[in-house]
């Protein structure tokens, strides 16, 4: 019995670690497929409203992939001319940023060494002073990753829209075919990461544009770009905020001078700290707490499966494993709501 045991568990691990393996190895179809799969749970309310005002299913499934794609898409149009003006005054930035440490090498002359390394790192090419020390991607590297973003694009799109198409009847056959895990559990585990989802992005929404007034105030440069990074990058729990902050404080030292370079870091990361210990815990609940332990690890392994993609959907997909895991055993394994210092003392209880 003993050496039985000890095979299943050893077959269960190696089972593992080949599905991950696969995982990464085709992240290039995974990472699209399993993305529009959370988007397509994310807007099961939506689908539950086109099937009480009886629109058919396909129908119902194409009107909420356009309103999906639409919004990205839209979002995306807003934010690009403050984008491209970032990229444009990039070698800008670095040339400024090249004086501001060589002033500092001169400040610690005590430091040589170690302030002749972080000059080199930002030394700009021979013959042109203004020209930024990193590659760009050219046009050409954009023509050869096109084809395969088509792809991905095309792969999430079908998945996002077949998915929302026969939602209901995989649902119905997953309750036909296991006693244990049905219909029931599903659409328990699908609400609450919908109701996590809309409620990050609302909380991110205000967060954003609370941040993009207070640069604006600042006299920083793209107040909107701001804005935009603070709203997107706060969804990579912690750390959206460590490169925003980064970002901030390099910025910061570019443009003003004295103890002023450091304040939109500062006061980025009061109003950070602000949200994540007060507001989100208060707008969360309890219902949908999750430890911090659990969530930081979550991140990092698909951070490191399947990069940006995997920052985004890590927290989804922890709250659907655990909504899942909960409607199975009727019990909860973790509290303390997602992505906060501070675990709740009532695991699992209903908001």
């Amino acid at each position: 019995m003993h050496n039985k045991s000890l095979t299943l568990n050893c077959l269960i691990v190696l089972t593992t670690v080949v599905i991950f393996t696969v995982l990464h190895l085709s992240k290039e179809f995974f990472a699209p497929v399993v993305s529009a799969l959370l988007l397509g749970v994310v807007l099961t309310p939506l689908s539950d409203l086109w099937e009480r005002w009886r629109v058919p299913a396909a129908l119902a499934a194409l009107m909420s992939v356009v309103l999906a794609l639409s919004s990205i898409f839209l979002l995306l149009l807003v934010i690009e001319p403050y984008i491209t003006d970032t990229i444009n005054k990039a070698p800008i930035i670095w040339f400024e940023l090249r004086e501001t440490i060589e002033t500092l090498k001169n400040a610690l002359r005590g430091l040589e060494e170690v302030s002749e390394d972080v000059a080199a790192a930002f030394e700009p090419t021979a013959g042109n002073a203004t020209t930024a020390p990193v590659d760009l991607p050219s046009v050409t590297d954009a023509l050869l990753y096109a084809p395969q973003f088509a792809a991905q694009v095309m792969i999430f799109t079908g998945t996002l829209y077949f998915f929302l198409m026969v939602q209901n009847s995989i649902y119905s056959w997953v309750g036909t075919k296991f006693e244990r895990f049905g219909e029931e559990e599903l659409r328990y585990a699908g609400n609450q990461v919908a109701r996590y989802v809309l409620t990050i992005t609302a909380i991110n929404f205000a967060f954003g544009v609370a941040v993009g007034i207070a640069m604006q105030l600042l006299g920083m440069p793209s107040p909107m770009l701001w804005a935009f990074l603070a709203f997107t990058l706060n969804f990579v729990l912690y750390l959206g905020p460590i490169t925003i902050i980064s970002a901030l404080l390099v910025t910061g030292i570019v443009v003003f001078d004295g103890p002023a370079s450091f304040a939109p870091a500062a006061i980025y990361l009061a109003m950070n700290a602000t949200e994540s210990q007060f507001v989100t815990p208060t707008l969360i609940g309890r219902s949908l707490s999750v430890n911090p332990l659990l969530v930081f690890l979550s991140l990092v392994f698909w951070l490191w499966l399947w990069g940006p993609i995997g920052g985004v959907i890590a927290i989804p997909l922890l709250i659907w494993s655990l909504a899942v895991f909960r409607g199975l055993t009727h019990q909860a394994i973790s509290s303390g709501t997602p992505g906060r210092l501070y675990p709740s003392f009532s695991a699992g209880a209903a908001s």
